[in-house]
């Protein structure tokens, strides 16, 4: 293998597995057309209200359903065939999207009503981000689990980055309803994905319903030490050091209030986060997520704060471009440690933790950055967020040693599961498939978008909503 094969992201998974391949294909275009959506719901509701107090009443539709919701969602997907779950919320989600794309062709819909669609969309989403969350590490073979997960991460950014594009061009040229059309239609693309899926009920014992099953996931989370502390990693990297609600005065204070100086501080956040996503071989084959994810954690925390002590537009450029690499591969790490290290059990209901963690602690981290420079000044802010962290990353990694040692360690040694290739055998399994199941899941199109969101740096694309 060549130095530049095992430097790249690994894609043995694509190689090994098409059962993986093709689902990854399907996720890809379906976080497509979410993103899409994204955009096209936040240019809607703003060209109807003129107002930004309805523009963020679009990102509160899309959070308080996948924070209400998922926690007990994830019970369920404990309980359910987490890919009968999965197919059941891609219908549901893609159903939304085909209601958006009837009041955008039809016009004059209150905003109210477009808020609740997104509202229902991203509920369905929140049913179908557990699910998911499960079929990596039942779908590959251990060593390739911090791989397939990278290939999401990589697929997810990208996205990120484009979809925000073509849905600009699709908007000018065609308007609303064809870009929330493309969007129904992508969700085409995640069900044939995953209808080829062998059934995936929970292996070991089932979660029991309600409350008690999000208790006993909790429980779980507050006492397996690695798990807990890579949460904790991930929370200080963000409550404390989310720098971008921090740029648009930073940049005023330092650069003169230039607007393309502003649009390059969230694009080299991005590139830095592609660019170590696309060359995280050596990551994914070194097998020791805990030290990599205190290592990326506490240099996203120092990047930073040297980008707040920098007058050189290109000099914090490359600060911001540090950070934005770090901050991906501590997200990359995380994943894999709660993937290898969550009893399959439990997956679901630790997935839509680690969903919440990923949606609550980026915003609460720039309402905190935007409270100190209020108090301070933007520089201030970065600089002390950036130290905070750093010293909440050490303080964790030093009373947790589960972490340091680190190495990945699977919960269960199965082979993954095979697909036979004809179409006729293939019908068969599916329909026994369905004759096991003891529940029904999906992804919608919103909801793989939350989830590439979730999984891949929060810093990697300009917030789209």
């Amino acid at each position: 293998m060549s130095l530049l094969t095992r430097t790249l992201v690994d894609v043995r998974p694509l190689r090994t597995s098409p059962v993986f391949r093709r689902l990854l294909i399907g996720r890809t275009v379906s976080v497509l057309g979410g993103f899409m959506t994204m955009v096209t719901v936040m240019f809607q509701v703003w060209d109807t209200t003129h107002s930004s107090l309805w523009s963020g009443a679009v990102g509160l539709a899309q959070a308080l359903p996948l924070i209400g919701v998922g926690l007990f969602a994830g019970a369920w997907v404990d309980r359910a065939d987490r890919r009968r779950v999965y197919l059941l919320s891609t219908v549901g989600s893609a159903v939304c999207s085909v209601l958006l794309a009837v009041q955008g062709f039809t016009g004059h819909v209150p905003v109210p009503v477009v808020l609740a669609l997104v509202a229902v969309q991203s509920s369905f989403g929140a049913v179908g981000g557990p699910a998911a969350g499960v079929f990596v590490r039942r779908l590959l073979p251990e060593d390739q689990v911090a791989a397939g997960l990278a290939l999401n991460q990589v697929t997810g950014q990208a996205m990120m980055l484009l979809g925000p594009a073509v849905a600009g061009v699709v908007l000018g040229w065609w308007g609303l309803g064809v870009c929330y059309l493309l969007d129904a239609l992508s969700f085409g693309m995640s069900f044939y994905g995953a209808y080829g899926l062998p059934a995936l009920p929970p292996e070991g014992e089932k979660s029991r319903p309600g409350v008690q099953g999000v208790l006993d996931g909790l429980r779980f989370l507050t006492g397996h030490r690695a798990v807990r502390g890579a949460l904790l990693v991930d929370l200080a990297a963000t409550v404390l050091a989310m720098p971008v609600s921090l740029f648009p005065l930073v940049n005023e204070e330092r650069f003169g209030g230039d607007p393309r100086t502003l649009g390059l501080f969230l694009s080299a956040l991005a590139v830095g986060g592609v660019t170590a996503t696309a060359f995280s071989g050596p990551v994914t084959r070194l097998a020791r997520p805990g030290p990599v994810m205190l290592c990326a954690s506490g240099t996203w925390g120092a990047a930073l704060a040297l980008f707040g002590l920098t007058t050189s537009a290109w000099a914090g450029l490359g600060m911001l471009a540090v950070a934005g690499a770090a901050d991906s591969v501590a997200v990359l790490s995380r994943v894999t440690i709660v993937q290898t290290h969550t009893p399959d059990a439990l997956l679901g209901r630790v997935t839509a933790a680690e969903a919440v963690v990923g949606q609550a602690g980026p915003n609460l981290g720039n309402l905190r950055a935007g409270a100190v420079a209020g108090w301070t000044t933007g520089t201030t802010a970065l600089i002390t967020g950036g130290l905070m962290c750093l010293a909440a990353v050490m303080g964790v990694g030093t009373t947790t040693p589960e972490l340091r040692g680190g190495r990945r360690r699977a919960t269960t040694a199965q082979p993954p599961p095979t697909v036979p290739d004809q179409p006729g055998a293939a019908a068969a399994d599916r329909s026994a498939a369905a004759d096991r199941a003891a529940g029904s899941d999906a992804a919608a199109a919103g909801s793989d978008a939350a989830a590439a969101a979730s999984d891949v740096s929060p810093t990697a694309a300009p917030p789209t909503a």
